[in-house]
């Protein structure tokens, strides 16, 4: 297995030229978040990325976390990786001083988790959970919950969970059974939850379960749940009544353990409410809207840690003559036109995710610093716009890219030896936790285009068939080619969101059927965007003399490809929504 090595220029390049730090910069709070401190975090993370979790990611397949006697231990070395981030503040990086954070921008904390969940994916699930935790209680926890649990929590001390699903709900919440009984101005929960990350372990010295269960007065379905903070041990170094039953045996991400966990089995777990009663589902998704966005960002770092895998390989790999070749001797399969076109697909997608992902995490900053109310209520509709295609497309592309990272390897990556196959057993849980892609595909038609009529979707295409006629207009060839591919896709888009509003939404089968592909669409057309802006910006370089080492001219060979080979689905898929949903429930359930 390669090395990983963490795309500094890369992510700097996203971060600082495309989407624009010095503008996050100039927010009120984030005045010490210039380009030399990036610089400097940046580093920092790569270093721990690179030499700390990246060594323990095989060992973490290969030996995985195990329960013995009841007890929940991590791969060798888990600990003291732990340790390193609580001993550098790093899980207080985007929180508030007051509670021993670092008040740094989403953006820098986005970039920081992208290297550590390529570096180590099943370790750095420990920390995401943790930080949408945190998120949670400082929203809507009381003034005593977040002066007890947010210092402890952002430190690290403590790490979080999030405890939804049960044995008979899954993805339907609205199906819980735990209970929580009042006993005094506390509660007694009951209940077992499945599907636990890091639900129990031996990293910290606390582990803080946010749990949705039911009051004894609540109403039926989704409007009778209530939010619960229930810490594994109680003040005074007391246990609580809370146990992991068991460990689940999963495809992938073996180093994280995936609890099965009971409340309640004598006297009740001891808890406090969050917020008011029956609002649990709406406080929780303070969380899980963190870890969706979070989950995207798995499929942007296992892309790229396959595809580094990949590109090595096929430098070093030697069979065949490749098609044109013309030079004396052996050359690597990186001269093979197709595993040239697979590492150039690969490569695009990966930094229109890129652009996806920091273009979300610049856009929460503004929510939450800017001074000007229609720039924070913008800034809102775009996060909220992009966090099912960062969560539902990235990971799906992130999915497909693993593959092409084993069909690079060719019998090679089939062996476990290589560890090419490890990157698409841990990407294969991405499209399914924190909402499918389906569950992501209904939010976005359903909630972010019918909800206001298609009218930030409009704003939105418009604002690229703008960038695309920009580039069309370019004496550059490869950004006319972009234009005119982007303005294509985009018109795909916007008649397919017409679609929707026009004919779709009296017919809620058709929009169910309709959803995943309009999310492929938007997938495809919002990074479309991400990879012209940033030829845009490459091309600009290169006049004033800076692409010294062809970086620049490396962005508008990669936008070219996306605009000939990614771009063009874009048609397609209008077709598969518009024409394609009334066929899906079309053949007979007993013929399937």
């Amino acid at each position: 297995m390669s090395t990983y090595i963490p795309p500094l220029r890369d992510i700097r390049f996203t971060m600082e030229e495309v989407v624009g730090l010095e503008a996050i910069s100039a927010l009120p709070g984030f005045e010490e978040a210039t380009s030399e401190m990036a610089d400097s975090i940046l580093t920092e993370a790569g270093h721990i990325a690179e030499g700390v979790l990246s060594p323990l990611n095989r060992a973490g397949d290969e030996v995985g976390a195990v329960q013995e006697n009841g007890v929940v231990r991590t791969v060798p070395g888990w600990k003291d990786a732990w340790n390193t981030l609580v001993d550098g503040g790093w899980n207080g990086l985007p929180f508030p001083a007051e509670y021993g954070g670092m008040g740094l921008p989403n953006l820098f904390n986005t970039a920081v988790h992208e290297m550590w969940q390529a570096a180590n994916m099943a370790f750095t699930l420990c920390p995401m959970l943790t930080q949408g935790a945190v998120n949670a209680i400082s929203l809507y926890g009381s003034d005593a919950q977040k002066e007890f649990y947010l210092p402890r929590m952002v430190s690290g001390q403590w790490t979080g969970t999030m405890n939804l699903t049960e044995p008979q709900a899954g993805s339907d919440l609205s199906a819980v059974r735990s209970k929580a009984v009042p006993d005094g101005d506390k509660f007694r929960l009951s209940g077992q939850k499945i599907f636990i990350t890091y639900g129990d372990h031996d990293m910290a010295e606390n582990i803080v379960h946010l749990v949705l269960a039911r009051l004894p007065d609540a109403p039926p379905g989704v409007k009778g749940i209530s939010l619960f903070v229930v810490p594994k041990i109680l003040p005074g170094g007391i246990a609580n009544d809370v146990k992991c039953v068991s460990l689940e045996h999963k495809l992938g991400i073996h180093g994280s353990p995936t609890a099965v966990m009971s409340f309640g089995d004598h006297e009740g777990a001891w808890g406090e409410l969050i917020g008011q009663p029956h609002r649990g589902l709406e406080y929780m998704f303070a969380m899980m809207n963190h870890a969706r966005l979070a989950v995207g960002l798995q499929g942007l770092a296992i892309a790229e840690r396959a595809y580094q895998q990949a590109v090595s390989y096929a430098r070093d790999r030697v069979q065949g003559k490749p098609a044109g070749w013309t030079a004396s001797g052996s050359a690597g399969i990186v001269h093979h036109p197709d595993v040239r076109r697979l590492l150039m697909t690969m490569k695009c997608q990966i930094e229109a995710m890129r652009g996806i992902h920091y273009t979300a995490a610049a856009a929460s900053d503004i929510v939450h610093h800017d001074s000007d109310p229609e720039r924070r209520r913008q800034a809102g509709l775009r996060v909220e716009f992009l966090t099912p295609i960062a969560k539902g497309w990235c990971t799906e592309v992130g999915q497909a890219i693993a593959s092409m990272g084993v069909q690079v390897h060719g019998g090679m990556g089939y062996i476990e030896e290589t560890g090419a196959a490890q990157h698409l057993r841990d990407a294969r849980i991405t499209t399914i936790y924190e909402g499918t892609t389906a569950i992501q595909g209904n939010d976005l038609v359903n909630r972010k285009i019918l909800r206001d009529k298609g009218a930030f979707a409009g704003q939105l295409l418009t604002e690229i068939a703008d960038l695309a006629g920009d580039l069309s207009a370019s004496a550059d060839p490869a950004l006319r080619a972009m234009g005119g591919r982007l303005a294509a896709a985009a018109a795909a888009a916007a008649r397919a969101v017409s679609w929707l509003v026009k004919d779709g939404a009296e017919h809620p089968a058709l929009v169910a059927a309709s959803a995943v592909p309009m999310l492929e669409l938007m997938g495809v057309v919002v990074g479309g965007q991400q990879v012209a802006l940033a030829a845009r910006v490459a091309k600009a370089a290169m006049e004033t003399g800076k692409d010294h080492d062809g970086f620049y001219g490396a962005k508008l060979a990669t936008a070219r490809f996306y605009a000939e080979h990614i771009l063009p689905h874009a048609e397609a898929l209008e077709l598969a929504v518009t024409s394609g949903a009334a066929v899906v429930m079309g053949m007979d359930e007993a013929l399937l």
